[in-house]
């Protein structure tokens, strides 16, 4: 078994409001900065041992599909490294 880094970034699917993402856009563009858009995300780290890269990255999946994320309003990546 070898031991690898899942990390899964968790976001709200376009359309859906992001209250965060919005009080942020515009501290930032009163701070001067000129933004097309912004979104927040969720990012997590999991260290799991399996026995492939594709293993630990279907077991992370598993993990957003029944915890990290809720599939009606939002989107996910992972990403896979070994530690």
């Amino acid at each position: 078994m070898t031991t690898y880094t899942a990390t899964v970034t968790v976001r709200l699917k376009r359309g859906v409001l992001d209250p965060e993402a919005e009080t942020t856009k515009r501290a930032l563009e009163r701070l001067g900065f000129e933004l097309e858009a912004l979104r927040s995300a969720d990012q997590f780290e999991v260290d799991v041992d399996a026995t492939s890269a594709s293993d630990a990255e279907d077991r992370a999946d598993e993990m957003a599909q029944r915890l990290l994320a809720n599939p009606t309003i939002h989107d996910y990546d992972v990403d896979v490294t070994e530690a």
